[in-house]
């Protein structure tokens, strides 16, 4: 067995780094494929707006010609000034449930970071930060929502073997059909309209997304912060709007004001995940009609980023937010609401989404270790 540092101007390691994990999960019912252009558009240093301040890359580990684990390991140079932590970000991790893989690619990954002066390893955390975080290690009989990592149970065996331990989880649970917001927070966000001018502003094209996406991307980094967060520049918002508006329907979107401020925001999207492993990572011949047809048919709604600004918190725009989500899904007639990826410590929000009757079934682990 070999470790092998890919060269990303080369198609053919590019095409190996992209090709493992649909080997991998070629019998999996749950595993949803990316696009394989854009996993393409991911590794390549001219396009993606992470290597404009940043550095990473791609190992695969291969026994003679066949490839059994891969790995990414990201040194976020934004993120260690902003942080002063000299941390790396290891991303991209697929292996076979062999824990001689499993080793050999985080000793790579380990080196790279040790090579660099960082001090710590931290992941899976992607290039930007709207990437889907964590390994999954609860709820392997479900569809992801979109961009959110899918594996196999033995990853979290993997992880911990290499020495990593648990940083912090992230909850993703669901409403059904037959779920209702309580009447508290539907009173709350009806007086909160009232009283003290927060309405929301709802969408019916991308080029009328695409015209505030300045705002969102402002009121985004100002909503978040904490662990892991980074700040997004206006680079990287142009290749997330883009890929946003990929699978978006610009009715699903919801933005919040008081008065002519922006201060919160609902990005659902439908899952066509399924749509997804039908078109096998391709758009051509017929993968774009997969796609469409599942955004068209999908009973799966993703309520993936739903945030208000600091100083609006606690006086009621957040009920106007679920009030809002509730509408969303009942008018589209959507079976199945995931809230996406809330992280443990976020009490506030995990309350609020329990209080809306959500059924908490899937788990997302990030872990970290020093070197």
């Amino acid at each position: 067995m070999n470790i092998r540092l890919i060269n990303t101007k080369n198609p053919s390691d590019v095409r190996d780094f992209i090709q493992f994990p649909f080997d991998l999960y070629r019998e999996s019912d749950f595993w949803v494929p990316p696009l394989r252009q854009e996993m393409r558009a991911n590794l390549d240093r001219q396009e993606n707006p992470f290597f404009e301040h940043s550095e990473a890359d791609f190992f695969l580990a291969e026994n003679s010609d066949r490839v059994l684990g891969r790995i990414a390991v990201l040194k976020n140079n934004r993120f260690i000034r902003l942080t002063s932590e000299p941390t790396a970000f290891f991303y991209y991790f697929d292996a076979v449930d062999d824990l001689r893989v499993s080793r050999i690619l985080f000793q790579a990954a380990e080196q790279w970071a040790d090579e660099r002066g960082l001090t710590a390893l931290y992941g899976p955390k992607g290039m930007l930060q709207g990437d889907g975080i964590g390994a999954l290690v609860k709820g392997f009989d479900h569809l992801p929502a979109m961009g959110i990592p899918y594996n196999y149970p033995y990853y979290d065996r993997l992880i911990q073997d290499a020495g990593f331990s648990k940083q912090s989880d992230y909850y993703s649970g669901y409403l059904s059909a037959e779920a209702r917001v309580p009447e508290r927070i539907i009173s709350i966000a009806n007086k909160v309209r009232e009283r003290r001018g927060f309405w929301v502003r709802k969408f019916t094209t991308k080029d009328e997304l695409l015209a505030v996406a300045p705002e969102i991307r402002k009121v985004y980094n100002e909503s978040f912060s904490g662990e892991g967060f980074n700040p997004i520049t206006e680079e990287e918002m142009e290749s997330i709007a883009s890929r946003i508006l990929s699978i978006a329907d610009p009715r699903l979107i919801k933005l919040v004001y008081k008065d002519d401020q922006l201060v919160g925001f609902l990005f659902a999207y439908p899952n066509i995940g399924q749509g997804l492993q039908k078109a096998k990572g391709r758009l051509w011949p017929l993968g774009w009609f997969h796609l469409w047809r599942a955004s068209k048919t999908t009973p799966y709604l993703d309520a993936n980023g739903i945030g208000i600004l600091p100083e609006h918190q606690g006086v009621g725009a957040n009920a106007v937010l679920y009030q809002e989500l509730e509408r969303t899904f009942r008018e589209f007639n959507f079976d199945h609401v995931e809230t996406v990826q809330i992280r443990e410590d976020n009490r506030e929000s995990l309350g609020e989404n329990s209080a809306l009757n959500v059924s908490w079934y899937k788990t997302h682990r990030v872990y970290t270790k020093n070197l």
